[in-house]
C-alpha cells in the first residue's frame, strides 16, 4: 500500500507528491516543482533516504526542485524517453521564456510505456500519455493514479506548447476513459479527482 504526503509548491501551485510503500518505507517523490523544505523535511522524518525522483513531464513548474534533492538525496529520477529534448531545451520547458534560473540535473532511467517502476513492495507503471508534452505520462500504482498535465479534474492540460499534440492528447483521455479501474487521480494541479468522476463530468472524456 501507498501512503501519499501532498505538497503545493512554486509559482503556479503545481501539486507534489512524496509517496511512501508502508511495508519497506520506500520513498519517491513526484513533480518537485520547486524547493520545498517542508518536503525535505517530511523525507527526513521519515529516515532520510530517497529512492527516487518520478517526473510525469519536463515543464519548468514539476522539475525546479528535482536538483536540490539530488545533491540532498541521491535519487534515481525517472522521466519518459520522448521529454528528453524538452527537459534539455529552456525554450521548450519555459525556464528561458520565465527568466528562471535552474541547476541541472541527469536523468538516470529512461521510461517508456508500460515501463515499471518498483518502490519497496510496491510497482509503479508508467503509461506513456502524450498530449500537452510529447513525453508526458501517469503512474499507476494500486487504485492512484498521478496524472500531471495530462488529466484535470473535469479538464486536461493544456495542448499549445512546443511539443504539444491536440490529437494524441485525445487519444491519451480516451485510454485513461478505457482504463478498468475506477483510479483515484492525483493530478499536477487543481483538486483531486477519480476516474468515474471524469467520465461523468469531463467533457474531454465524454
Amino acid at each position: 500500500m501507498i501512503k501519499i504526503y501532498h505538497f503545493v509548491v512554486g509559482m503556479i501551485s503545481t501539486n507534489c507528491y512524496l509517496i511512501q510503500d508502508e511495508a519497506t518505507g520506500a520513498l519517491a517523490v513526484i513533480d518537485p516543482g520547486d524547493d520545498c523544505p517542508e518536503l525535505c523535511a517530511q523525507i527526513d522524518k521519515l529516515g532520510g533516504k530517497l529512492d527516487y525522483i518520478l517526473l510525469t513531464h519536463g515543464h519548468y513548474d514539476h522539475i525546479i526542485g528535482v536538483a536540490a534533492l539530488c545533491e540532498r538525496y541521491h535519487p534515481t529520477v525517472c522521466a519518459c524517453e520522448d521529454e528528453m529534448e524538452l527537459l534539455q531545451n529552456g525554450l521548450y520547458n519555459r525556464t528561458s521564456v520565465h527568466n528562471i534560473r535552474m541547476n541541472s540535473f541527469n536523468v538516470d532511467r529512461l521510461l517508456h510505456d508500460g515501463d515499471t517502476v518498483a518502490l519497496g513492495d510496491s510497482t509503479l507503471t508508467f503509461i506513456h500519455t502524450p498530449g500537452h508534452t510529447a513525453g508526458s505520462g501517469c503512474y499507476l500504482v494500486d487504485d492512484l493514479m498521478f496524472s500531471g498535465d495530462t488529466i484535470f479534474c473535469e479538464s486536461v492540460g493544456r495542448t499549445d506548447f512546443e511539443t504539444s499534440d491536440p490529437r494524441a492528447m485525445m487519444q491519451s483521455v480516451e485510454r485513461i476513459k478505457n482504463l478498468d479501474v475506477n483510479y483515484n487521480i492525483f493530478p499536477g494541479h487543481s483538486m483531486f479527482t477519480t476516474l468515474d468522476h471524469e467520465r461523468k463530468y469531463n467533457p474531454f472524456l465524454r
